[in-house]
Protein backbone atom coordinates (compact mmCIF):
# COMPACT_ATOMS: atom_id res chain seq x y z
CA UNK A 1 0.00 0.00 0.00
CA UNK A 2 2.66 2.73 1.11
CA UNK A 3 5.73 3.91 -0.41
CA UNK A 4 8.71 5.49 1.67
CA UNK A 5 8.31 9.18 0.95
CA UNK A 6 10.82 10.26 4.24
CA UNK A 7 13.53 11.58 1.09
CA UNK A 8 10.93 14.62 1.36
CA UNK A 9 11.40 15.48 4.90
CA UNK A 10 14.73 18.42 4.44
CA UNK A 11 15.83 18.24 8.16
CA UNK A 12 15.22 14.91 9.61
CA UNK A 13 16.98 13.89 12.88
CA UNK A 14 17.32 11.06 14.82
CA UNK A 15 15.53 12.34 18.26
CA UNK A 16 12.66 11.48 20.70
CA UNK A 17 9.33 12.55 18.95
CA UNK A 18 5.64 11.37 20.01
CA UNK A 19 2.27 13.48 19.26
CA UNK A 20 2.03 15.01 15.63
CA UNK A 21 -1.04 17.38 15.03
CA UNK A 22 -2.07 18.78 11.58
CA UNK A 23 -3.11 22.63 11.86
CA UNK A 24 -2.21 25.77 9.80
CA UNK A 25 0.81 27.50 11.99
CA UNK A 26 1.79 30.60 10.09
CA UNK A 27 -1.98 31.12 9.03
CA UNK A 28 -1.42 31.12 5.05
CA UNK A 29 -4.35 28.47 4.25
CA UNK A 30 -2.33 25.45 4.01
CA UNK A 31 -1.68 22.95 7.13
CA UNK A 32 1.61 21.61 8.88
CA UNK A 33 2.41 18.81 10.97
CA UNK A 34 3.28 19.75 14.48
CA UNK A 35 5.84 17.28 16.01
CA UNK A 36 6.49 16.84 19.85
CA UNK A 37 9.82 16.34 20.89
CA UNK A 38 10.50 14.63 24.28
CA UNK A 39 13.84 16.30 25.41
CA UNK A 40 14.29 17.43 22.22
CA UNK A 41 12.66 20.26 20.02
CA UNK A 42 9.09 20.32 18.62
CA UNK A 43 9.21 20.44 15.03
CA UNK A 44 6.62 22.49 12.81
CA UNK A 45 7.11 20.92 8.55
CA UNK A 46 5.66 23.11 5.96
CA UNK A 47 5.33 21.77 2.24
CA UNK A 48 7.16 23.97 0.09
CA UNK A 49 6.45 22.58 -3.22
CA UNK A 50 9.47 20.39 -3.00
CA UNK A 51 10.05 18.62 0.40
CA UNK A 52 9.12 19.64 4.02
CA UNK A 53 11.02 22.43 5.99
CA UNK A 54 10.95 22.61 9.98
CA UNK A 55 9.87 26.64 9.98
CA UNK A 56 9.50 26.49 14.26
CA UNK A 57 10.54 29.36 15.87
CA UNK A 58 12.60 29.41 19.38
CA UNK A 59 9.28 29.86 21.00
CA UNK A 60 7.48 26.92 19.61
CA UNK A 61 10.48 24.68 19.45
CA UNK A 62 10.56 24.61 23.30
CA UNK A 63 13.69 22.69 23.00
CA UNK A 64 13.98 22.48 27.14
CA UNK A 65 10.19 20.64 27.93
CA UNK A 66 9.33 16.97 27.01
CA UNK A 67 6.74 17.23 24.81
CA UNK A 68 4.11 14.27 24.46
CA UNK A 69 0.98 15.07 23.00
CA UNK A 70 -0.47 17.88 21.00
CA UNK A 71 -3.30 19.99 19.50
CA UNK A 72 -4.87 22.51 18.01
CA UNK A 73 -8.46 24.26 18.24
CA UNK A 74 -9.63 28.01 18.30
CA UNK A 75 -10.23 28.54 22.09
CA UNK A 76 -10.59 32.89 21.58
CA UNK A 77 -12.56 32.65 18.40
CA UNK A 78 -10.69 34.74 16.31
CA UNK A 79 -9.92 32.54 13.48
CA UNK A 80 -6.84 31.14 14.65
CA UNK A 81 -5.84 27.99 16.32
CA UNK A 82 -4.24 27.98 19.33
CA UNK A 83 -1.58 24.83 20.22
CA UNK A 84 -1.77 22.84 23.23
CA UNK A 85 1.12 20.64 24.00
CA UNK A 86 1.20 18.66 26.72
CA UNK A 87 4.03 18.20 28.37
CA UNK A 88 4.66 14.84 30.41
CA UNK A 89 8.65 14.16 32.16
CA UNK A 90 6.75 11.35 34.43
CA UNK A 91 4.71 8.24 34.15
CA UNK A 92 1.79 9.41 36.13
CA UNK A 93 0.94 11.68 39.10
CA UNK A 94 2.16 14.97 39.47
CA UNK A 95 4.94 16.27 37.44
CA UNK A 96 7.74 19.17 37.46
CA UNK A 97 7.36 20.86 33.72
CA UNK A 98 3.63 22.35 33.00
CA UNK A 99 1.76 22.45 29.77
CA UNK A 100 1.73 24.67 26.74
CA UNK A 101 -1.21 26.83 25.58
CA UNK A 102 0.74 28.75 22.83
CA UNK A 103 -1.57 31.81 20.92
CA UNK A 104 -0.32 34.02 18.42
CA UNK A 105 -0.42 37.96 19.57
CA UNK A 106 1.34 40.84 17.85
CA UNK A 107 3.61 38.84 15.71
CA UNK A 108 4.47 36.25 18.14
CA UNK A 109 3.62 33.04 19.83
CA UNK A 110 3.02 33.39 23.33
CA UNK A 111 2.63 31.06 26.21
CA UNK A 112 -0.99 31.23 27.73
CA UNK A 113 -0.28 29.24 30.86
CA UNK A 114 2.86 31.25 31.36
CA UNK A 115 1.01 34.84 32.55
CA UNK A 116 0.50 35.37 35.87
CA UNK A 117 -3.33 35.14 35.16
CA UNK A 118 -3.60 31.79 34.12
CA UNK A 119 -0.34 30.08 36.27
CA UNK A 120 -2.96 28.88 39.18
CA UNK A 121 -4.50 26.70 36.32
CA UNK A 122 -1.54 25.42 34.36
CA UNK A 123 -1.90 21.46 34.45
CA UNK A 124 0.78 20.11 37.09
CA UNK A 125 -0.41 16.03 35.87
CA UNK A 126 1.39 13.85 33.80
CA UNK A 127 -1.44 13.39 30.85
CA UNK A 128 -1.51 11.93 27.56
CA UNK A 129 -3.85 12.96 25.14
CA UNK A 130 -5.50 16.73 24.24
CA UNK A 131 -7.96 17.69 22.29
CA UNK A 132 -10.55 19.96 21.04
CA UNK A 133 -13.94 20.13 22.56
CA UNK A 134 -16.28 22.70 21.75
CA UNK A 135 -19.27 21.23 24.28
CA UNK A 136 -22.12 24.08 23.08
CA UNK A 137 -21.52 24.77 19.80
CA UNK A 138 -20.48 28.62 19.68
CA UNK A 139 -17.48 27.84 17.78
CA UNK A 140 -15.07 28.62 20.55
CA UNK A 141 -13.30 25.58 21.72
CA UNK A 142 -11.92 24.23 24.83
CA UNK A 143 -8.61 21.62 25.11
CA UNK A 144 -9.62 18.16 26.79
CA UNK A 145 -6.73 16.88 28.89
CA UNK A 146 -6.26 12.90 29.39
CA UNK A 147 -4.14 13.00 32.53
CA UNK A 148 -3.07 10.39 34.48
CA UNK A 149 -3.49 10.06 38.11
CA UNK A 150 -5.23 13.10 38.55
CA UNK A 151 -8.36 14.80 37.13
CA UNK A 152 -9.07 15.26 33.56
CA UNK A 153 -9.20 18.99 32.72
CA UNK A 154 -11.02 21.48 29.92
CA UNK A 155 -9.53 24.43 29.42
CA UNK A 156 -11.83 27.55 28.26
CA UNK A 157 -10.96 30.69 28.01
CA UNK A 158 -13.86 33.23 30.25
CA UNK A 159 -15.52 36.40 29.55
CA UNK A 160 -12.51 38.62 30.47
CA UNK A 161 -10.26 36.01 28.49
CA UNK A 162 -8.33 34.27 31.20
CA UNK A 163 -7.67 30.28 31.12
CA UNK A 164 -10.23 28.71 33.65
CA UNK A 165 -10.60 24.70 33.83
CA UNK A 166 -14.14 24.11 33.55
CA UNK A 167 -13.93 20.40 33.58
CA UNK A 168 -15.79 20.02 37.16
CA UNK A 169 -18.59 22.41 35.97
CA UNK A 170 -18.86 19.94 32.75
CA UNK A 171 -19.04 16.68 34.45
CA UNK A 172 -15.72 15.50 33.18
CA UNK A 173 -13.18 16.39 36.23
CA UNK A 174 -12.51 11.83 35.99
CA UNK A 175 -9.28 10.43 37.38
CA UNK A 176 -8.22 7.29 36.22
CA UNK A 177 -4.80 6.86 33.83
CA UNK A 178 -6.07 8.63 30.96
CA UNK A 179 -4.67 7.76 27.71
CA UNK A 180 -6.10 8.55 23.76
CA UNK A 181 -9.13 10.66 23.19
CA UNK A 182 -11.66 11.11 20.36
CA UNK A 183 -14.40 13.84 20.31
CA UNK A 184 -17.48 14.28 18.05
CA UNK A 185 -20.66 13.91 17.67
CA UNK A 186 -20.50 9.87 18.36
CA UNK A 187 -23.84 9.17 20.26
CA UNK A 188 -25.39 12.59 20.20
CA UNK A 189 -26.14 15.74 17.77
CA UNK A 190 -23.08 17.26 19.51
CA UNK A 191 -19.19 16.62 20.25
CA UNK A 192 -19.19 13.82 22.83
CA UNK A 193 -15.60 12.35 24.18
CA UNK A 194 -14.67 8.91 24.14
CA UNK A 195 -11.46 8.24 26.31
CA UNK A 196 -9.86 5.20 26.75
CA UNK A 197 -7.64 4.05 29.87
CA UNK A 198 -5.31 2.03 31.58
CA UNK A 199 -6.05 0.23 34.58
CA UNK A 200 -9.48 1.33 34.63
CA UNK A 201 -12.44 1.44 32.68
CA UNK A 202 -13.29 3.34 29.51
CA UNK A 203 -15.36 6.65 29.14
CA UNK A 204 -17.77 7.51 26.91
CA UNK A 205 -19.21 11.12 28.10
CA UNK A 206 -22.43 12.10 26.57
CA UNK A 207 -22.76 15.59 25.78
CA UNK A 208 -26.07 16.14 27.08
CA UNK A 209 -26.81 19.74 25.60
CA UNK A 210 -26.69 21.51 28.71
CA UNK A 211 -23.12 22.08 28.78
CA UNK A 212 -22.02 19.07 31.01
CA UNK A 213 -21.37 15.68 30.24
CA UNK A 214 -22.53 12.00 31.59
CA UNK A 215 -20.65 8.92 31.37
CA UNK A 216 -22.41 5.97 29.75
CA UNK A 217 -19.95 3.50 28.64
CA UNK A 218 -20.46 1.12 30.98
CA UNK A 219 -24.44 0.96 30.36
CA UNK A 220 -23.61 0.90 26.38
CA UNK A 221 -20.62 -1.98 26.67
CA UNK A 222 -17.39 -0.07 26.15
CA UNK A 223 -16.02 0.24 29.54
CA UNK A 224 -13.53 -2.77 28.73
CA UNK A 225 -12.09 -2.41 32.39
CA UNK A 226 -9.30 -5.56 32.34
CA UNK A 227 -7.49 -3.31 28.82
CA UNK A 228 -4.94 -0.60 28.62
CA UNK A 229 -6.13 1.58 25.52
CA UNK A 230 -3.79 3.23 23.44
CA UNK A 231 -4.96 4.75 20.28
CA UNK A 232 -8.36 5.89 19.27
CA UNK A 233 -10.82 6.69 16.53
CA UNK A 234 -14.02 6.00 14.63
CA UNK A 235 -14.72 4.60 11.02
CA UNK A 236 -17.24 4.40 8.86
CA UNK A 237 -19.03 1.27 8.76
CA UNK A 238 -21.75 2.10 6.11
CA UNK A 239 -24.80 3.26 8.48
CA UNK A 240 -23.25 4.08 11.47
CA UNK A 241 -19.81 5.05 13.05
CA UNK A 242 -17.75 2.44 14.20
CA UNK A 243 -15.31 2.54 17.54
CA UNK A 244 -12.23 1.46 16.86
CA UNK A 245 -9.08 1.46 19.57
CA UNK A 246 -5.84 -0.32 20.94
CA UNK A 247 -5.44 -2.02 23.75
CA UNK A 248 -1.47 -2.42 24.56
CA UNK A 249 -0.47 -6.04 24.94
CA UNK A 250 -4.40 -6.73 24.48
CA UNK A 251 -7.14 -7.53 22.20
CA UNK A 252 -8.05 -4.59 20.09
CA UNK A 253 -11.37 -3.50 19.80
CA UNK A 254 -14.05 -2.72 16.67
CA UNK A 255 -17.65 -1.73 17.83
CA UNK A 256 -20.62 -1.20 16.04
CA UNK A 257 -24.01 0.03 17.80
CA UNK A 258 -26.61 -2.93 17.73
CA UNK A 259 -30.13 -0.31 17.99
CA UNK A 260 -31.94 -3.73 19.08
CA UNK A 261 -29.84 -4.31 21.72
CA UNK A 262 -28.90 -0.47 22.68
CA UNK A 263 -25.32 -1.53 22.98
CA UNK A 264 -21.93 -1.64 21.10
CA UNK A 265 -20.80 -5.00 20.18
CA UNK A 266 -17.72 -6.04 19.22
CA UNK A 267 -17.19 -7.10 14.66
CA UNK A 268 -13.04 -7.05 15.13
CA UNK A 269 -11.90 -10.31 12.82
CA UNK A 270 -9.38 -12.28 14.71
CA UNK A 271 -6.86 -10.61 12.92
CA UNK A 272 -7.57 -7.46 14.21
CA UNK A 273 -8.27 -8.60 18.10
CA UNK A 274 -4.47 -9.79 17.59
CA UNK A 275 -2.36 -8.03 20.67
CA UNK A 276 0.60 -5.80 19.92
CA UNK A 277 2.36 -3.22 21.45
CA UNK A 278 0.15 -0.58 19.58
CA UNK A 279 -0.08 2.91 20.00
CA UNK A 280 -1.82 5.11 17.31
CA UNK A 281 -4.97 3.82 15.15
CA UNK A 282 -5.92 5.79 11.94
CA UNK A 283 -8.76 5.04 10.21
CA UNK A 284 -8.74 7.02 6.55
CA UNK A 285 -9.15 6.15 2.63
CA UNK A 286 -5.61 6.14 1.99
CA UNK A 287 -6.48 4.34 -1.90
CA UNK A 288 -8.71 6.72 -2.56
CA UNK A 289 -11.25 3.38 -3.31
CA UNK A 290 -14.13 4.69 -1.34
CA UNK A 291 -13.54 2.53 1.95
CA UNK A 292 -11.34 3.74 4.88
CA UNK A 293 -8.69 1.41 5.88
CA UNK A 294 -7.55 0.88 9.27
CA UNK A 295 -3.45 1.53 10.54
CA UNK A 296 -2.31 0.13 13.48
CA UNK A 297 1.41 1.95 14.63
CA UNK A 298 2.75 -0.22 16.84
CA UNK A 299 6.09 0.21 18.90
CA UNK A 300 9.15 -2.42 17.88
CA UNK A 301 7.11 -4.36 16.36
CA UNK A 302 5.51 -4.52 12.28
CA UNK A 303 2.72 -1.86 11.49
CA UNK A 304 -0.52 -3.05 10.64
CA UNK A 305 -3.47 -2.63 7.87
CA UNK A 306 -6.72 -3.61 7.40
CA UNK A 307 -9.39 -3.16 4.63
CA UNK A 308 -12.88 -3.52 3.90
CA UNK A 309 -13.97 -6.76 1.89
CA UNK A 310 -15.31 -4.91 -1.16
CA UNK A 311 -18.57 -6.13 -3.08
CA UNK A 312 -19.04 -9.15 -1.30
CA UNK A 313 -22.38 -8.89 0.32
CA UNK A 314 -21.44 -10.07 3.89
CA UNK A 315 -24.13 -9.89 6.92
CA UNK A 316 -22.87 -7.52 9.50
CA UNK A 317 -21.81 -10.94 11.96
CA UNK A 318 -19.17 -12.35 9.62
CA UNK A 319 -15.66 -10.56 9.63
CA UNK A 320 -15.66 -7.39 7.25
CA UNK A 321 -12.14 -6.21 7.42
CA UNK A 322 -9.07 -8.44 5.65
CA UNK A 323 -5.64 -7.45 6.44
CA UNK A 324 -3.64 -5.45 3.43
CA UNK A 325 -0.05 -5.27 2.73
CA UNK A 326 1.10 -1.65 4.52
CA UNK A 327 4.30 -2.08 2.08
CA UNK A 328 6.97 0.28 2.91
CA UNK A 329 5.71 1.46 6.21
CA UNK A 330 5.53 -1.90 7.92
CA UNK A 331 8.45 -0.34 9.99
CA UNK A 332 9.01 -3.72 12.15
CA UNK A 333 12.04 -2.39 14.03
CA UNK A 334 10.06 0.93 13.77
CA UNK A 335 9.71 2.41 17.69
CA UNK A 336 6.19 4.29 16.88
CA UNK A 337 4.86 6.75 19.02
CA UNK A 338 2.88 9.02 17.05
CA UNK A 339 1.67 9.16 13.28
CA UNK A 340 -0.88 11.46 11.32
CA UNK A 341 -2.14 12.23 7.41
CA UNK A 342 -3.53 14.80 5.72
CA UNK A 343 -2.85 15.71 2.21
CA UNK A 344 -0.21 18.35 2.39
CA UNK A 345 0.69 18.52 -1.74
CA UNK A 346 -2.44 18.88 -2.97
CA UNK A 347 -2.67 15.74 -5.27
CA UNK A 348 -5.72 14.31 -3.22
CA UNK A 349 -4.09 11.41 -1.80
CA UNK A 350 -3.19 11.23 1.83
CA UNK A 351 0.08 10.87 3.11
CA UNK A 352 1.26 9.38 7.14
CA UNK A 353 3.87 10.76 9.07
CA UNK A 354 4.96 8.47 11.54
CA UNK A 355 6.83 9.77 14.51
CA UNK A 356 9.21 7.31 16.92
CA UNK A 357 11.11 7.03 19.86
CA UNK A 358 10.54 6.51 23.64
CA UNK A 359 13.34 4.03 23.78
CA UNK A 360 15.38 4.73 21.30
CA UNK A 361 16.07 7.82 19.19
CA UNK A 362 15.08 7.43 15.31
CA UNK A 363 13.89 9.92 12.37
CA UNK A 364 10.07 10.67 11.24
CA UNK A 365 8.97 8.37 8.13
CA UNK A 366 6.67 10.10 5.42
CA UNK A 367 4.49 7.41 3.26
CA UNK A 368 2.36 7.65 0.23
CA UNK A 369 0.66 5.84 -1.93
CA UNK A 370 0.88 5.02 -6.01
CA UNK A 371 -1.47 7.22 -8.17
CA UNK A 372 -4.65 5.00 -9.31
CA UNK A 373 -6.93 7.20 -10.72
CA UNK A 374 -9.46 6.91 -8.50
CA UNK A 375 -11.33 9.96 -7.70
CA UNK A 376 -12.28 12.16 -5.12
CA UNK A 377 -13.59 14.93 -2.70
CA UNK A 378 -12.16 17.23 0.15
CA UNK A 379 -14.66 19.34 2.17
CA UNK A 380 -13.26 21.75 5.13
CA UNK A 381 -15.77 23.05 7.26
CA UNK A 382 -14.75 26.62 8.84
CA UNK A 383 -16.42 28.20 12.37
CA UNK A 384 -17.91 31.39 12.41
CA UNK A 385 -14.88 32.89 12.65
CA UNK A 386 -13.17 31.06 10.21
CA UNK A 387 -10.66 28.33 11.69
CA UNK A 388 -11.47 24.70 11.05
CA UNK A 389 -14.86 23.53 12.38
CA UNK A 390 -13.39 20.80 14.25
CA UNK A 391 -16.52 17.85 15.49
CA UNK A 392 -18.32 18.86 12.65
CA UNK A 393 -20.06 15.37 10.52
CA UNK A 394 -19.73 15.31 6.78
CA UNK A 395 -22.03 13.37 4.93
CA UNK A 396 -21.91 12.71 0.81
CA UNK A 397 -23.89 10.55 -1.15
CA UNK A 398 -22.40 9.01 -4.41
CA UNK A 399 -23.27 6.65 -6.24
CA UNK A 400 -25.39 4.98 -4.00
CA UNK A 401 -23.37 5.09 -1.04
CA UNK A 402 -23.76 7.02 2.15
CA UNK A 403 -20.27 7.85 3.68
CA UNK A 404 -19.68 10.00 6.80
CA UNK A 405 -16.44 11.86 8.32
CA UNK A 406 -16.24 13.49 11.45
CA UNK A 407 -13.35 16.69 11.32
CA UNK A 408 -10.92 15.52 13.44
CA UNK A 409 -10.31 17.37 16.89
CA UNK A 410 -8.32 15.06 18.46
CA UNK A 411 -7.65 11.27 17.78
CA UNK A 412 -5.04 7.97 17.00
CA UNK A 413 -3.08 8.59 20.45
CA UNK A 414 -1.56 12.08 22.02
CA UNK A 415 -2.16 13.54 18.22
CA UNK A 416 -4.62 15.40 16.02
CA UNK A 417 -5.21 14.55 12.18
CA UNK A 418 -6.13 17.32 9.49
CA UNK A 419 -9.40 19.03 9.90
CA UNK A 420 -10.77 18.01 6.75
CA UNK A 421 -12.86 15.11 5.58
CA UNK A 422 -11.61 13.16 3.01
CA UNK A 423 -13.83 11.07 0.91
CA UNK A 424 -12.35 8.19 -1.54
CA UNK A 425 -14.78 8.09 -4.86
CA UNK A 426 -13.13 4.76 -6.60
CA UNK A 427 -14.40 5.42 -10.23
CA UNK A 428 -17.36 7.11 -9.55
CA UNK A 429 -17.52 10.61 -11.35
CA UNK A 430 -20.52 12.33 -10.23
CA UNK A 431 -21.63 13.22 -6.49
CA UNK A 432 -25.46 13.69 -5.56
CA UNK A 433 -24.74 15.75 -2.49
CA UNK A 434 -23.29 16.76 0.46
CA UNK A 435 -24.28 17.52 3.77
CA UNK A 436 -22.09 19.48 6.53
CA UNK A 437 -23.80 19.71 10.20
CA UNK A 438 -21.96 21.59 12.66
CA UNK A 439 -21.90 21.14 16.23
CA UNK A 440 -24.12 23.21 17.19
CA UNK A 441 -26.47 21.68 14.74
CA UNK A 442 -26.50 24.08 11.84
CA UNK A 443 -26.19 22.51 7.76
CA UNK A 444 -25.52 23.15 4.63
CA UNK A 445 -25.96 20.89 1.72
CA UNK A 446 -24.04 21.16 -1.55
CA UNK A 447 -25.71 20.26 -4.37
CA UNK A 448 -23.64 17.95 -7.28
CA UNK A 449 -20.44 19.29 -6.44
CA UNK A 450 -17.47 17.94 -8.88
CA UNK A 451 -15.05 15.32 -8.02
CA UNK A 452 -11.00 15.91 -7.10
CA UNK A 453 -11.49 19.20 -5.44
CA UNK A 454 -11.07 20.58 -1.52
CA UNK A 455 -13.63 22.51 -0.69
CA UNK A 456 -14.10 25.37 2.37
CA UNK A 457 -17.63 25.51 3.61
CA UNK A 458 -18.32 28.41 5.85
CA UNK A 459 -21.19 28.94 8.56
CA UNK A 460 -23.92 28.82 7.39
CA UNK A 461 -25.71 32.85 7.93
CA UNK A 462 -29.09 33.94 8.86
CA UNK A 463 -31.61 35.82 5.88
Amino acid sequence: MFLNRSALLAHNPAQLNYGVAVLDVDNDGAFELVVAGYGYPNQVLKWTGQNFINIADETLADASRQAIGVGGADVDGDGREEIYILNTDTFAGRKRFGDRLFGFFDGQWLDLFSMPRNEAVINQTAGRSVAALDRDGDGRYGFFVANYGGPMRLYELDADGNLEDVAKEAGVALVTGGRGLFCGPIISQRMDVFAVNENGPNFLLRNMGTGRFEEVAQHLGLADPYEHGRGVTVVDLGDSFGLVYGNWEGPHRLFRFAPARGQYLEIAPAAMRQPSRVRTVIAADFDNDGYEEIFFNNIAQPNRLFGWRQGQAASKEKESWYTLDPGEALEPEGLGTGAAIGDFDGDGRLELLISHGESGRQPLTLYHTAENGNNWLRILPLTRAGAPARGALVTMLAAGRTQRRIIDAGSGYLCQMEPVAHFGLGTASRIEEVMVRWPDGATTKLTAPSTCQTIRVPYPTKG
